[in-house]
């Protein structure tokens, strides 16, 4: 199914099935996400989710590497809207939260490419079922047979080269159809949802595929993809994958173009973020 973010009645109609908060809830019911990233380089798109985050779910948990030990101590002095997690009660939050979102800003080099592939590995195999949205480093350093022994689909949001290091299925270079018919068929064969990245995002789950057309050259940025994988863990607490995903990219392309009435190209992430709740807001309360 083609969706183009400039059909605004079809993308408002989606968007009807959105989960917002009853207006009975308490702290904590409107989702919990645990987020495990940054590296010594980068250590900002971690963060970047961590903000993202902050404004969709009731509690943001953050967790580094000792490689960026000193930006991680730094962090408690200016990161408010979230609980900063040290690596030894890491599996109590992994327990605790709704989603853990793993990937962003993780190395797939030296030490810290270790603890990427060990992390990721151990939080898979003793929370099998827990919701997971895997994205960056991560793929570059799992094996895809990981997510068979997860019990509910886990998320991935991969850019093409991503894409094919961890299925071993070229996608470049491919014609749209042809990719549309890859991440449909890799996304059932896994039993996940596949939130592909590109000019055109594609998103599917074995059996469902929506393709994503909007957005504009602001979004080749860095940090993009984990504002995505941030939205998507965010609307997973409480959405099914699937249209957690749809709706990550739809918010995200969306964003961008408010933010080029007024900025042209030249948005960078935090604009995106600021952006992100006024976009939602219009879709889902007016």
């Amino acid at each position: 199914m083609l969706i183009k973010t400039s059909d605004t009645d079809s993308v408002k109609t989606l968007f009807k099935r959105f989960i917002l908060p009853k207006s009975n809830s308490h702290k904590g019911q409107n989702g919990k996400v645990l987020i495990v990233g940054g590296s010594s380089l980068f250590h900002a798109a971690s963060l970047w989710s961590a903000e993202v985050a902050s404004h969709f779910v009731d509690m943001v948990h953050y967790s580094s590497t000792i490689e960026n030990e000193e930006i991680f101590h730094e962090l408690k002095k200016t990161f408010r809207n979230g609980i900063i997690v040290p690596q030894n009660q890491l599996e109590h939050y992994a327990e605790e939260d709704d989603v853990v979102l793993l990937g962003p800003g993780m190395m797939r080099d030296g030490e810290e490419g270790k603890y990427t592939f060990e992390i990721t590995k151990k939080l898979i195999e003793k929370f099998l079922e827990k919701k997971f949205v895997l994205d960056a480093g991560v793929l570059q350093m799992m094996d895809a047979d990981w997510l068979h022994k997860l019990k509910c689909k886990a998320i991935i949001t991969p850019h093409q080269k991503e894409f094919e290091r961890l299925f071993e299925i070229p996608v470049l270079g491919k014609s749209q159809n042809e990719k549309e018919e890859i991440v449909k068929v890799t996304a059932k064969k896994h039993g996940v949802v596949v939130l592909l990245k590109a000019i055109v995002d594609i998103v599917s789950d074995g059996t469902t595929t929506y393709v994503i057309d909007g957005g504009n050259a602001g979004l080749t940025k860095g940090g993009t993809g984990d504002v995505m994988s941030s939205l998507s863990a965010s609307f997973y607490t409480k959405n099914n994958p699937l249209d957690a995903a749809l709706f990550s990219s739809l918010l995200l392309k969306i964003t961008a173009e408010q933010l080029f009435k007024d900025l042209g190209y030249w948005y960078n992430v935090s604009d995106i973020i600021d952006g992100l709740p006024r976009s939602l807001s219009n879709l889902v309360l007016k």
